[in-house]
């Protein structure tokens, strides 16, 4: 086991565990201001598809060296989480929760509508790769598609009901 793995796979594990924390308790505010959820019956399907993920990274990725390439690529990411996590500031949320007021048009918003998921969607295909995990971010770079079709049509659905009201 090399030490960087470990720090990496920690990382990962910690990163997410905090920001579960940090999501539940904006999640409490937004819902104290009078929003509402939608999509909550394929949450516990992505909280599944999350774990699996960090679960296969752990298992496979264990013994397997950190590829530099990969990492900077990751390291990146990261830069681009903390921006977008800083542009919501409390409306981030792991959760599709509807506040009745304009949606956030600073930071990483006013280029694209979706950079949370779109840095998911690299997340979930470079972790693996810093590990040589080619078929992990295969897999769940599939899996995690199929879950943001459903999620983004919801939140669509939802914001446009929100504009017709």
């Amino acid at each position: 086991m090399e030490t960087a793995t470990l720090v990496f796979l920690g990382f990962i594990v910690v990163q997410r565990l905090s920001e579960l924390a940090i999501a539940k308790r904006n999640t409490a505010r937004l819902l104290a201001k009078g929003a509402h959820e939608v999509g909550a019956a394929h949450y516990p399907f992505m909280v599944v598809l999350h774990t699996a993920w960090i679960a296969c990274l752990i298992i496979f990725g264990v013994n397997e060296a950190v590829a530099v390439s990969w990492f900077a690529v990751f390291a990146v990411l990261q830069v681009l989480r903390v921006w977008i996590l800083c542009s919501l500031g409390e409306r981030w949320t792991t959760r599709i929760i509807i506040l009745e007021e304009p949606l956030v048009v600073r930071g990483p918003f006013k280029y694209v509508s979706h950079p949370n998921y779109m840095l998911v969607i690299a997340e979930i295909f470079v972790a693996p790769m810093v590990l040589g995990l080619a078929w992990v971010a295969a897999i769940f770079t599939v899996l995690n598609a199929a879950m943001l079709y459903v999620r983004i049509n919801k939140e669509h659905r939802a914001l446009a009901s929100l504009r017709d009201v």
